[in-house]
């Protein structure tokens, strides 16, 4: 993922930026094309859910409010592309002001 201008930010402009539905990235990572995105909070449908402890907390509803996520597109420990789903900034994350919008 090329950064999509020189222009950096900090982690309250990189929050404003995923709420409005774009990809951010910091500079200072050791990952190349790892980047953030915001996964909004939607209703789905149980039958639209295949996970079996999801199902669960369907109860004896059809449908289930998901709270909204950071998602990080990464790597995993084989090298192999992955979604980790609940990403969490760390205090090195919130303090520093690399973070730029990828396309």
């Amino acid at each position: 993922m090329l950064e999509k201008t020189t222009h950096y930010f900090d982690f309250g402009e990189a929050l404003r930026k995923l709420k409005e539905g774009k990809k951010v990235a910091r500079r200072g990572w050791n990952g190349k094309g790892m980047y953030l995105w915001l996964l909004p909070p939607a209703t789905i449908k149980k039958e639209w859910c295949r996970d079996e402890k999801l199902l669960e907390c369907f109860g004896e509803s059809d449908e289930l409010y998901c709270l909204g996520s950071i998602r990080m597109y990464t790597h995993d420990s084989t090298g192999r592309t992955a979604v980790l789903t609940g990403w969490l900034a760390s205090q090195s994350d919130m303090l520093s002001e690399d973070w730029y919008e990828v396309d």
